[in-house]
């Protein structure tokens, strides 16, 4: 066992907020790297230490090398690397080791295991979770690939071998379709991933995306803290994720706690961890991917658990034994996470960046934002588009659902545009409402929603309008009646 007194955190924006403050709970010193364009990221001026990495914006969260030197001459005991950039690298985690720094996540060969996303579906198959019928090496031959694919049976998806994200993907329905899907893969795959190898397997329609939060020690104890719907999507990429799943059979939920502890507690994994399923309408469960990080979306998991998930992130890599047990796990009503993005809803969610102005958050019980915005920060368009997380809890699924309308009717941010619009939409819709989704829903729905809805904002300025009017008149009448 090591304690930790000072952490460095390889990351940036709202996470590395979120990791500062637990940091900051725990009596640890908190230390943050920036690149130029972050100079004035509120995260900065939180940490108790910070030092620049000029160069490009994007490669200064990628050069571990660096990141590990300035841990080194800051005296830091750890390094926690959020989520994306490095927080999936086996490499940078060994590299850590090899400087006598606690990397705060999984064991190299874990995160190593389940980068592969191949050699991960055939070491779940041999646990005995179920997976989807698919290759199990990587292919870069298109038509050793479309022979593969006919023996499955159209339709099929194509998918990065070293990445996720929902990059590197694409679903073919037909085979004349193949070819240039299969082109459109690899091409994306080494785009962002510098790699192109591919896997198939058997394209499920339309199926529910679950996720299981999974927290394990050093010391062999392995917990769950419930499950995720990730079923609203866009382009494969989350939107919106729910705790607990509305829809979820008790039964199906039992065996997706099951299969994941169970699984776990075999590979030996340490850390924080979440196992991804698809559900299928006959709820049949398939294991696509495991991700060795915490998830963007741990907040509403935190909510209905009561478990600060960053804080015993940092803990286990301490060595520290869980302080729970499964049966002492008690979970409490509903929590919605809406991904605020800086896009502008209205031309095919390209990227937005500007300067944030009116910036004004929802706020009241049952409500938390994730955020690093402020009032006059200038937003880079160098990173992903996402800039912030409303979340939103109550008892029981309705009273979630009507704390959100409320919550994202408050949130105002001008300067660029955001998929807050999107978000209420969908959460008037009647399918939303009665907890009728599926990875499908975004695509179905996307043509009834009115994306160009005036903000919360313009309304109340005209009520400021409407007033001053009426208080101008009520003076002149005062006026009129002493004359």
């Amino acid at each position: 066992m090591r304690k930790i007194s000072k952490v460095l955190i390889a990351n940036r924006g709202e996470i590395a907020l979120r990791i500062i403050r637990a940091c900051k709970e725990l009596e640890m010193k908190s230390v943050v790297v920036f690149s130029e364009v972050d100079v004035h990221g509120v995260w900065v001026r939180k940490a108790d230490e910070c030092y620049p990495i000029m160069g490009n914006p994007v490669e200064a969260y990628l050069n571990y090398e660096r990141i590990i030197s300035m841990a080194k001459k800051a005296n830091c005991d750890a390094i926690h690397p959020g989520y994306g950039f490095l927080s999936e690298s086996a490499e940078f985690a060994q590299a850590c080791s090899d400087n006598g720094i606690i990397f705060i996540g999984p064991k190299p060969e874990h995160i190593e295991l389940f980068g592969d996303k191949m050699a991960s579906k055939v070491a779940m198959k041999e646990i005995g979770v179920p997976v989807l019928e698919g290759t199990d090496t990587p292919i870069l031959d298109k038509q050793e690939g479309e022979k593969i694919a006919k023996e499955i049976g159209f339709p099929i998806i194509i998918k990065a071998a070293f990445g996720g994200g929902g990059r590197g993907m694409r679903i073919v329905r037909k085979g004349k379709e193949f070819s240039k899907m299969f082109d459109a893969a690899t091409n994306e795959s080494i785009k962002y991933f510098g790699k192109g190898e591919v896997f198939i397997e058997k394209y499920v329609e339309n199926p529910r995306h679950i996720e299981v939060q999974i927290v394990a020690d050093s010391h062999g104890n392995v917990v769950h803290l419930g499950e995720r719907d990730c079923s609203i999507q866009r382009r494969h990429q989350k939107v919106i994720e729910i705790a607990p799943s509305p829809r979820l059979s008790p039964t199906v939920r039992k065996e997706l706690y099951r299969v994941s502890s169970k699984a776990m507690f075999k590979l030996g994994y340490e850390s924080v961890g979440t196992l991804e399923f698809l559900i299928d309408e006959e709820d049949n469960i398939y294991f696509i991917e495991m991700n060795t990080r915490v998830q963007v979306e741990h907040p509403v998991t935190e909510v209905i658990s009561g478990v600060d998930i960053i804080q015993r992130m940092i803990q286990i890599a301490e060595g520290d034994k869980l302080q729970f047990l499964q049966e002492e796990i008690k979970f409490r009503g509903y929590a919605i996470e809406f991904r605020i993005n800086a896009e502008n809803p209205q031309n095919n969610f390209m990227p937005s960046a500007g300067t944030i102005k009116n910036y004004l958050t929802p706020g009241g019980p049952g409500v938390r934002i994730d955020s690093s915005l402020y009032e006059g920060y200038e937003t880079p368009s160098n990173y992903d588009s996402m800039i912030g997380k409303l979340i939103v809890s109550a008892l029981d699924w309705e009273g979630a659902v009507k704390k959100a309308k409320r919550a994202l009717d408050e949130y105002n941010i001008d300067g660029l545009k955001t998929n807050i619009p999107l978000h209420r939409e969908i959460v008037r819709d009647e399918d939303f409402i009665s907890g009728k989704f599926n990875t499908g829903f975004l695509d179905s729905k996307m043509e009834q929603f009115n994306l160009s809805a005036q903000s919360s904002l313009e309304d109340e300025e005209k009520k400021i309008t409407l007033i001053s009017s009426m208080i101008k008149k009520i003076k002149e009448n005062n006026l009129t009646t002493r004359s």
